[in-house]
């Protein structure tokens, strides 16, 4: 990775919950350099659309923007993301369209028809005691990355199978698989698409790990202060934002992790996980910090 080749960091915090406008959804900006990050339109409650419109259409370019959400789901552990059924996807491509195509009448980029379906079903844990024969019990099935990158950083990883539960990742995953369908061929979409020379380029983070990296602990990554977050900025070297008091959680892992993308989008082993495969790569993609 050349130095200066991305002139801006965006992060977006995610949600999957049902509705059209979300106050877990936040979107925030830096530029190069070590400038305070910024929340883009304050006080805003963004739609899952808008969202992905304002990628395509509103953001600076040569761009890096990490969206909190699993791209893909488990398929290396046993071959497939729904072994043992003759449709399922052979890769994150066929996955995200399948998604989309099954969810097309579902309101606001929402995912529950494809849950609702028979053989994918019996895949996932669900609200009401329904768990699938194939959930595979335990947290469920994980990728490659969150088996052996984000828990190597002390991280604490959920099953994108799993829709039960506060720390359910499942629904925000699906619902984002949406967002990367109308993004696909657009702009490049790491590690699906390799690394550009030019242009915005898209990447899944986690959140956890910019607060890790900030010097926070996994059960600790939540800053809910200005202060806490002015400190994790500063140790990510940052310049810090205004405000006094609380801030929702929401906001600054946004701005956080806006930051840490700037401070380590120049380093080649976060482009070069040495467990990602090619395979991988265009099967279960990859949680960019993930080492």
């Amino acid at each position: 990775m050349r130095p200066g080749r991305f002139q801006h960091f965006a992060a977006i915090d995610w949600s999957g919950a049902a509705g059209e406008r979300h106050a877990g959804i936040a979107v925030a900006i830096c530029d190069a350099g070590d400038s305070a990050p910024r929340i883009v339109r304050p006080g805003h409650k963004w739609s899952r659309a808008e969202v992905a419109d304002w990628i395509l259409k509103k953001m600076p370019s040569e761009t890096l923007v990490g969206l909190d959400i699993s791209g893909s789901l488990a398929s290396a552990d046993q071959g497939a993301y729904f072994p043992g059924w003759a449709d399922s996807p052979p890769d994150a491509r066929a996955l995200w369209a399948m998604v989309e195509a099954m969810c097309a009448d579902d309101l606001h980029l929402g995912a529950s028809t494809f849950v609702d379906h028979p053989e994918i079903a019996r895949h996932y844990r669900r609200h009401g005691g329904r768990e699938g024969d194939l959930f595979g019990g335990g947290i469920g099935r994980l990728r490659v990355t969150e088996r052996l990158g984000q828990i190597a950083l002390g991280c604490r990883p959920t099953s994108n199978f799993n829709l039960v539960g506060a720390s359910q990742v499942g629904k925000a995953s699906l619902t984002g698989m949406r967002v990367l369908q109308r993004l696909d061929g657009k702009i490049a979409l790491w590690p699906f698409d390799p690394l550009p020379e030019h242009g915005s380029v898209a990447v899944e983070i986690y959140t956890t790990i910019a607060a890790i990296a900030a010097g926070r602990t996994a059960s600790r990554s939540k800053l809910r202060t200005y202060a806490e977050l002015n400190e994790a900025l500063a140790a990510i070297g940052s310049k810090p934002v205004r405000g006094r008091g609380p801030i929702d959680d929401h906001r600054s892992d946004a701005l956080l992790a806006a930051a840490w993308l700037r401070s380590v989008a120049h380093r080649p082993e976060h482009w070069h996980p040495p467990e990602m495969t090619p395979e991988i790569a265009r099967t279960e993609g990859w949680t960019f910090g993930a080492l």
